[in-house]
């Protein structure tokens, strides 16, 4: 495959930038199908008259976007019908993130909040809210609840929202959803222990929101949904100060 039509972007500062968009385009407008691989990233530098240097960099745009795939000894894979790679690379990228600044962490929490109250929106407009999904959720909760285990409780307790979102039936909303509590979790094993309340008032809690849904009580649902995720949002935060402070002492 030749790269036809490149041609040698003017400004030196932002070679790789005009590389990458030029590439974008092109997978876009479908002048580079799905599933082709790209040429070599040295034929691309000829094609653009660039170095590798900016190709490669360029190539970094395009995976961050997921616009391509890349395996070491392979040239890169156009791979833009694949959301959920596309929105797991995202993921990646936030992650990254979190590394540097876990503040960001307030950020997601506050995406996942906005979510999850649309999805209360789109279920209780239906005339039966609870799919059999939700259900089975909603019993797992009850059951690990019961036998108080807590590992089990909180595997529960995410497979519940996940639960909620799935059954709203956007499959990009539901995707993009993992992914951010993917990160959530990922935060909540590197942090010191979460303060947690008993497992019986943590299915209390789903239970209302369970039976506020069924019955389609859209206000009040909307509004135990939020006030949940503002409760885990501050005692994420609460563990993020102390991992903090545990380093800043050690």
């Amino acid at each position: 495959m030749v790269i036809e039509g490149a041609a040698r972007p003017a400004d030196r500062e932002r070679l790789h930038l005009s590389v990458a968009e030029d590439l974008e385009n092109r997978i876009l407008n479908g002048s580079l199908p799905i599933g082709e691989r790209l040429p070599s990233e040295s034929a691309i530098a000829r094609d653009f008259n660039v170095s590798t240097r900016s190709v490669r960099e360029a190539m970094q745009i395009l995976e961050t976007k997921g616009l391509v795939r890349r395996k070491h000894g392979e040239r890169a894979m156009i791979v833009r019908d694949d959301v959920a790679e596309f929105l797991g690379t995202l993921a990646t990228t936030v992650r990254q993130l979190f590394s540097t600044n876990p503040d960001y962490l307030v950020q997601l929490m506050d995406v996942r909040r906005m979510i999850e109250v649309e999805v209360i929106g789109a279920l209780v407009a239906r005339e039966n809210p609870i799919t059999p999904e939700i259900d089975a959720a909603m019993n797992k909760l009850r059951e690990t609840a019961k036998a108080g285990e807590f590992g089990k409780f909180t595997d529960c307790d995410a497979a519940f929202h996940r639960a909620l979102v799935q059954s709203a039936g956007n499959d990009v909303m539901a995707v993009l959803y993992n992914n951010l509590y993917g990160l959530i979790t990922d935060v909540i094993r590197v942090t010191s222990r979460v303060p947690v309340k008993s497992l019986d008032v943590a299915c209390a809690e789903h239970e209302r929101l369970y039976e506020l849904i069924k019955n389609r009580d859209e206000a009040a649902a909307k509004e135990a949904i939020a006030a949940h995720i503002n409760n885990s949002s501050a005692y994420l935060q609460v563990a993020i100060a102390k991992a903090q402070n545990k380093e800043t002492q050690e």
